[in-house]
């Protein structure tokens, strides 16, 4: 029996295709201008892709980046320029995000133009021009984190739970997805367990096994990181420019939700405390923002939607 749901979806008019093509060319439109760079992280990233080729020795890696191995080392496995395979393969999570918060939408119950638009926000902003291009592995958390957030409003949870498996291998505090799964008993707590066990001994074996012997590393937090942070005037700009415009329109666009998205605000909170804890110990940028996209965007396309007509009562 199709459900409202599921008759919502295929009354769509929208040609997956075509959309991915035309969002990948946005993204590309945007992403052009500073493809491939390294700087600062990106570097690390870089350098985590050729020890997996094999171009550098461990002694040149610095943690925690080398531990985020997914993206590298499936850039490393693309064949040709190892630079040009990186930018390209983050081009792809790029569009593929669109497409998945496009979906997400829909699943949400918004109508189709506003879910081409809630795609349309994953792209144009200043994340996708300022960072997407270089050598991170954010585009591809993103993109876990996108197919998640379309999976657990699709009602399938083992998705849900295996895009958190992925996102975990991508970056580490994606972990959480798994425990907001568990906690809010959108599985069972066996198979939620074995989820969660399964991301844990992932993480300690990349620690200890695949990429063993690197100097330890602490986040610890400090007065001085954060009193730095408020004179930084660059990175409170980017932070600003990451809000803009996606944030704004989530926070109009919180009360007038449909139902389905309402769960998810506690998962946006969850996932708040990675980036709010790093403020406090490290020099953050936009970055912090753009990572709670996924989790912001189906409320921003939320704002002014149109309401479901309620059904008229018969003439007496």
């Amino acid at each position: 029996m199709t459900t409202p749901s599921n008759a919502r979806l295929a009354d769509q008019p929208i040609r997956w295709p075509v959309l991915f093509l035309m969002f990948a060319l946005l993204a590309l439109s945007l992403m052009m201008w500073r493809w491939g760079g390294t700087i600062e992280d990106s570097q690390a990233y870089f350098d985590t892709a050729r020890y997996f080729r094999g171009e550098i020795g461990i002694a040149q890696l610095r943690p925690p980046f080398p531990y985020r191995t997914l993206v590298p080392a499936i850039a490393a496995a693309l064949p040709g320029d190892l630079r040009q395979a990186f930018a390209g393969l983050n081009w792809l999570f790029m569009a593929a995000s669109a497409c998945l918060m496009t979906a997400a939408a829909l699943r949400a119950g918004l109508d189709s133009k506003r879910a081409t638009g809630a795609g349309v926000l994953m792209l144009v902003a200043l994340p996708t021009f300022w960072y997407a291009p270089y050598l991170l592995v954010d585009p591809g958390s993103i993109c876990a984190r996108s197919a998640f957030v379309l999976a657990v409003l699709a009602g399938q949870p083992w998705l849900a739970a295996l895009a958190g498996l992925l996102g975990t291998a991508v970056r580490e505090e994606n972990i959480l997805l798994l425990v907001w799964l568990l906690a809010m008993r959108r599985i069972p707590l066996a198979g939620g367990l074995a989820a969660l066990a399964a991301a844990g001994a992932w993480l300690l074996a990349v620690r200890f096994w695949l990429i063993p012997g690197l100097p330890a590393y602490t986040w610890a937090p400090s007065w001085w990181t954060v009193n730095h942070a408020l004179r930084d005037v660059r990175s409170l700009a980017s932070i600003a420019g990451a809000c803009l415009p996606i944030v704004p329109l989530a926070v109009f666009g919180w009360r007038p939700a449909p139902a389905p998205l309402k769960p998810l605000r506690s998962l946006l909170f969850l996932m708040a405390l990675p980036p709010l804890y790093a403020a406090l110990c490290v020099r953050v940028e936009g970055r912090i923002v753009w990572g709670l996209y996924p989790f912001l965007i189906p409320f921003a396309a939320s704002y002014l939607r149109t309401p479901q007509a309620e059904p008229q009562a018969p003439a007496q």
